[in-house]
């Protein structure tokens, strides 16, 4: 059984989830979350913590975004694109029990204060802001960090927000610089 609450958009999310593995979920019912469904979010959090757990998509990064501010302190866990896609759209719906897991084996705690900080121009020392290769970098470091895809300004705040220390942040890049050298 998982201690923590699990955040999701919908039912189909909450079925994927008990799929995979023994959790209570809160379901937002998507982007319009109602002043309730907050409170209960954050009374989850006072009282076992919450891992956020939306679809790898616009909305899902709104949801997300949404429950950050107002309750913080919220665990992340990021589910790639590839590993979530149905017929015709992204969600943790369509995910397997094995990429659920995995995620949230993967999960992040966020943190207005990291303790060294990424700047913004070791992303673009990276290649992670403007050029050619920018966007495959960011989603190859993403799926890497395990923090899913974002632009440039995103991916800056969601590792200060997600803890990633600078080893972290090179490892991946040797990773990512890795890959490219392989194609």
């Amino acid at each position: 059984m998982i201690k923590e609450v699990i955040v999701v958009e919908g039912k189909s999310d909450t079925v994927a989830i008990k799929r995979a593995v023994d959790a209570d979920t809160i379901e937002t019912g998507g982007s319009a979350i109602p002043k309730w469904v907050i409170d209960r979010i954050r009374r989850a959090q006072e009282k076992r913590g919450v891992i956020v757990f939306t679809d790898p998509d616009f909305q899902g990064e709104r949801i997300r975004k949404i429950i950050s501010r107002a309750v913080p302190g919220c665990k992340h866990a990021f589910i790639k694109k590839e590993d979530s896609q149905g017929k015709r759209n992204l969600g943790v719906e369509y995910a397997s029990p094995e990429a659920i897991r995995k995620a949230l084996a993967e999960v992040r705690t966020e943190s207005e204060s990291p303790d060294e900080q990424i700047t913004m121009d070791d992303m673009i020392d990276a290649g992670l802001v403007g050029g050619a290769q920018a966007k495959e970098r960011r989603t190859l470091l993403g799926e890497k960090l395990g923090i899913g895809y974002a632009n440039a300004k995103q991916l800056h705040k969601r590792m200060m927000i997600l803890q990633i220390t600078r080893e972290e942040f090179a490892e991946a890049l040797a990773w990512v610089l890795a890959q490219e050298e392989e194609r």
